[in-house]
Formats: structure tokens, sequence, C-alpha cells
């Protein structure tokens, strides 16, 4: 099975085939991914030629490249707004009824 292809063949109660986690996942790697460009970026220009010219300029490059990782890791794993990936339906009824409980949307009637 290639890779996402569990992603693309779930599909929720209606029967349609749920979209949201591609675009979900492309953005956050987009967002990642041009983050990391701008850390590696740095990093390897403060040591190949701003050190030329200032090696404070170059220590407060790689200072900004340090910190650029997990900045990068939070933004791009944070929850965006069209984002519903922990409660969506799981397909398993008798599992939703148990977590929708849990979570205080439906109340299970004796």
């Amino acid at each position: 099975m290639e890779r996402g292809a569990a992603l693309r063949a779930v599909r929720c109660r209606t029967g349609r085939p749920r979209t949201y986690a591609g675009g979900m996942y492309a953005r956050r790697r987009r967002i990642y991914f041009l983050l990391m460009g701008g850390c590696l970026f740095l990093f390897v220009s403060a040591w190949s030629f701003v050190r030329l010219l200032s090696v404070e300029a170059a220590v407060a490059m790689c200072v900004v490249a340090m910190v650029i990782p997990p900045v990068a890791a939070m933004i791009a794993n944070r929850r965006g707004p069209d984002d519903r990936w922990w409660d969506d339906p799981s397909g398993d009824p008798q599992s939703d009824e148990w977590w929708d409980e849990l979570d205080g949307k439906r109340r299970h009637d004796e």
C-alpha cells in the first residue's frame, strides 16, 4: 500500500471520502519545509560567506537558525480552524458512541 493510501481509503459515515487530510498535511509539510529551508539557508550562508564580513553576524544568524526548528515543529503541527482529525467518527458505531459519551456530546441512554 502506498504512503497515504490508508488516509484516502477511509470514508466517513455518509460514504463520501474524507478530503481534508490531504490538504491539512500538505499545508503542514509546506510550512515546515519553508521554515526548515530558511534555517538551512541561514546556517550555510552564515559560515560560508557572512563570516568573512562579520563573525558576530554569522553567530547571530546561527542563533536564529537554532531557534527555527522547534518553532517550525510547533507551527506545522498546530491544529488549524478547519482541521477535524481527532473528533471525526472512526466508523465503529460502538467506539464512536463510547467516545461521544466520554466527550459529553451525547448521553448514553440506558
